[in-house]
């Protein structure tokens, strides 16, 4: 159903950047610097994470992941993001907005992972502050939301530093490390 589709079915989302990084959809070249960058990474974002199949980091996964992510972006359902150093020369994580609803709700659900080299660098800021303005601007959503964990102070920070306002909390709304965790909910409005 054409009305249902992606402002950018067939052709990548814009990549964005400003001052410090460039955020741009995952291709197949970056598996190496993924794969790399998340298993030197792993113990850093395990407690936050839910628990990673056995082939998470293999190739063939990717490959699907990255097939996965163009019907996402076909559907309007999530835009994957990846974060690179402002020049886009090297790999620091990624975000996705996802679970996007239209009709009445105009809303996306953020998530997102840094990778441990270069957590405290504000390069996830930066990447927060362009996903919003894509989600608002470009896609015409009307709300973003997201949740952390009550013990991720890093990320309750980041959520506040780039506007979003803690609304309540969920339990038990994801499984996180295997368990059934109670998270925070922020949310973010276009105006």
């Amino acid at each position: 159903m054409a009305f249902l589709r992606s402002p950018f079915a067939g052709d990548p989302p814009p990549s964005l950047r400003d001052g410090r990084a460039l955020i741009r959809v995952p291709d197949m070249g970056d598996y190496d610097q993924w794969s790399t960058l998340r298993a030197e990474s792993r113990h850093f974002l395990t407690p936050w994470e839910p628990v990673w199949p056995a082939n998470d980091l293999t190739r063939t996964a990717f490959r699907s992941r990255i097939r996965q992510y163009w019907r996402d972006i076909d559907e309007d359902l999530a835009y994957p993001y990846f974060i690179f150093t402002e020049d886009g020369e090297t790999l620091v994580g990624a975000l996705t907005l996802s679970n996007v609803r239209r009709g009445v709700a105009q809303t996306g659900t953020l998530g997102y992972w840094i990778g441990e080299p270069h957590a405290r660098k504000g390069y996830m800021t930066s990447a927060v502050r362009l996903m919003c303005d894509f989600a608002f601007r470009h896609l015409g959503l009307h709300r973003v939301e997201a949740a952390c964990l009550p013990q991720n102070t890093p990320s309750i920070g980041l959520l506040r530093k780039t506007g979003f306002a803690q609304e309540g909390l969920a339990r038990g709304y994801l499984k996180i490390a295997g368990e059934w965790r109670d998270h925070l909910l922020f949310a973010r409005l276009s105006d």
